[in-house]
């Protein structure tokens, strides 16, 4: 993914969106860009309408100005192809390109992303309208970067219509062999649904009861893979016109999103970047907001990422639109650089006056520049401007790695599963939090990323884990690494069939347990283990066949059975961990696991609520600490600060809701 940077230093700026002012407020905006220190911004992303008004008919005038006028003022720009929003007269003219739903409603036109993704229709107009702009614009000198449509499946991520059932069919035949081979691995023998020709098979529509699991897996697989064609289609054109710019889309890893398998997207980009916005009713959002930018900083392999898209204070499409304190601005920003960040971009520069984000906050809001949050804007980019020597360094890499994987996520929450109460990423983002907590850096990791130099891994619900993965831990554990596998992991395959032969099937020699029958908790339940520590939603009966029992239940429905075990193998461990531990019984473990592995704080007693992180360059290295409490925090750790430009010896305080970047000689 290796790709020419589009600013000099830290990128900083937003989406811009000239077509919503009228032509004399693009003076000021510059002039406020410059003041603001914004280097770059991202231009086009909703103006299909704005540039083709009629089909073939071209009106570029207000755009070529736009670009102009950026350029002189020295900032980039990200040029985006408009397929996101398609032009009414496209909807008019082919109404069969909008999205049918699992009811089998057809959507209307009148919002964005209102676009089956695989209709034919919607791919020819959008890669033409690709390919005018790269031919326009590709040699602009303002242009740094292309972006791909806009934030892909957010709205329209599963489409149920006829055009997305042939296309699903023909995605099966590459699949399988033959329609045996389907059956077989949807199980239709099961309630009488085999298929006789793969022409009678549908999308997973609205049916009377639980629809066929293996089929709505695929589906998901089918849905996904649809966008990432669409992405290839259209960075192809892009590339084939204008190679020498590089191309990247904006993720949305953040919260419960899960419409695409990111990683069968990152290889079609030259740098990965990501919308984030944090949850504002959650009073620990900045954790949140730590998992989902190590998780894109897995992603993107260690490399570099860029936030396309976060907030500078309320968001509109929450329930209540809370605003963010004083200070927040900085820190949220600064937290996603000290993970890997080369940039801090926002939707949206100016607040709209009128339309469904109005009240989004902007970088410009409706006050205008005499306002507090432009003024924190201002200073933002004054931070940036003095963190430009970041730019380009990694984060150090851990030594503790936790995986995660999009296809296990469909899986694990499916229907008519053992308990409602398992979702996916309770226990990845539990595991994150003590870690965070603890002051113990960790890579976020698609599964199928190397192990390389990691001595813990953990594995949390991976309900279907991928072939091999078992052999790659236990290489792991030999070489004297510790692996943790939890409670749902490894039971079926790539079908959601059930590894037969005792729980959990893909890991059950690995660690040395064997499951027979699972004895989730009832809503809000909780055991004791004979250890002290407390289980939540999960219990199971199984029996060690060639491990150690470290805790046993000691209460509940799995009461003397396994809770904990531990395996020797090699010079490591595996260990097994049979119920969602409490937050402070999660904490004890993971001391002993990091203990085994002489895995300590990246800096030794952190309080509580500060974030360390440190990011490396060949010849320095800058400590993050970010403060998320009301007060002031003592840290064993020197260098000169670069956001306040003081010289710290001998330990550093980090003021009460305050950042520190210190700058240390390797």
């Amino acid at each position: 993914m290796s790709a020419r940077w589009p600013t000099e230093g830290l990128a900083f700026g937003g989406d811009y969106n000239p077509e919503q002012w009228p032509e004399e407020v693009w003076q000021e905006d510059v002039a406020l860009m410059r003041e603001a220190g914004v280097n770059l911004v991202s231009v086009g992303i909703f103006s299909w309408g704005e540039l083709e008004p009629e089909e073939g008919v071209y009106r570029f005038e207000w755009l070529d100005r736009v670009l102009d006028l950026l350029h002189e003022n020295g900032i980039g720009v990200d040029l985006a192809t408009p397929s996101a929003a398609p032009p009414v007269w496209l909807h008019l003219k082919h109404p069969e390109m909008l999205p049918v739903d699992a009811n089998g409603l057809r959507y209307t036109q009148g919002s964005r992303e209102s676009w089956c993704p695989s209709s034919p229709v919607l791919r020819e107009h959008a890669l033409r309208i690709a390919r005018v702009l790269a031919e326009r614009y590709g040699q602009h000198p303002a242009v740094r970067m292309w972006h791909v449509s806009n934030e892909l499946a957010c709205h329209n991520g599963r489409c149920y219509c006829d055009v997305s059932a042939a296309a699903f069919r023909d995605w099966l035949r590459t699949r399988y062999d033959d329609v045996d081979a389907l059956n077989a691995a949807w199980g239709t023998a099961f309630w009488g649904q085999r298929y006789a020709s793969f022409d009678q098979v549908l999308p997973p529509r609205r049916t009377t009861t639980i629809p066929n699991p293996g089929q709505r897996l695929d589906f998901e697989r089918f849905s996904s893979d649809a966008f990432v064609d669409h992405l290839a289609a259209e960075a192809a054109v892009l590339r084939e016109v204008a190679a020498h710019l590089p191309v990247t889309t904006n993720y949305m890893v953040m919260g419960e999103f899960h419409q695409l398998d990111y990683a069968a997207t990152t290889p079609l980009l030259d740098l990965v970047a990501n919308d984030h916005y944090l949850w504002a009713a959650d009073p620990d959002g900045w954790a949140e907001l730590a998992f989902s930018a190590d998780r894109v900083r897995g992603l993107a392999g260690g490399e570099p990422w860029l936030v396309m898209e976060h907030s500078t204070s309320a968001v509109n499409w929450q329930p209540r639109n809370l605003a963010k304190n004083p200070g927040q601005l900085l820190r949220n920003s600064l937290q996603h650089v000290a993970r890997g960040a080369d940039g801090a971009l926002f939707f949206q520069w100016r607040q709209s006056r009128a339309g469904a984000e109005k009240y989004h906050s902007g970088m410009v809001p409706h006050a205008g520049r005499d306002s507090a949050l432009f003024r924190e804007v201002v200073d933002l980019g004054a931070t940036l401007g003095r963190l430009a020597e970041v730019r380009g360094s990694v984060v150090e890499r851990a030594r503790v790695a936790l995986l995660w994987d999009t296809q296990a996520w469909w899986a694990a929450e499916l229907e008519a599963h053992p308990t409602v109460d398992v979702r996916y990423l309770d226990q990845a983002r539990r595991l994150h939090r003590a870690l965070l907590d603890a002051g113990v850096p960790v890579d976020v990791l698609p599964v199928s990323a190397s192990l390389d130099g990691h001595d813990v891994v953990l594995v949390p619900t991976l309900y279907l884990a991928p072939d091999g993965l078992a052999d790659r831990l236990r290489t792991v554990a030999e070489r004297g690494g510790q692996v943790v596998v939890t409670y749902f992991s490894g039971i079926v395959d790539e079908h959601d069939r059930v590894l037969l032969g005792g729980y959990p099937g893909a890991f059950r020699d690995l660690l040395g347990v064997r499951g027979e029958e699972f004895a989730p908790l009832a809503e809000g339940a909780r055991v004791a283990l004979d250890d002290g520590s407390v289980g939540e939603v999960w219990s199971e009966r199984a029996t060690v066949t060639d491990a150690t029992v470290v805790a046993s239940f000691a209460d509940g429905p799995s009461a003397g059975f396994p809770a904990v075990t531990r395996r020797d193998v090699g010079d490591g461990a595996a260990w097994y961990v049979a119920t969602r531990l409490d937050p402070a019984s999660t904490t004890a473990l993971l001391r002993s696991v990091l203990d085994a592995a002489g895995v300590e704080p990246l800096v030794r007693d952190v309080p509580a609520g500060v974030e360390v992180v440190r990011r490396v360059g060949d010849d320095a290295a800058w400590l993050f600490a970010i403060n998320h409490t009301d007060a002031d925090a003592r840290i064993d750790a020197s260098g000169t600060d670069l956001v306040a430009g003081e010289v710290h010896d001998g330990g550093a305080t980090v003021p009460a809701r305050g950042v520190l970047v210190l700058r240390q000689d390797h």
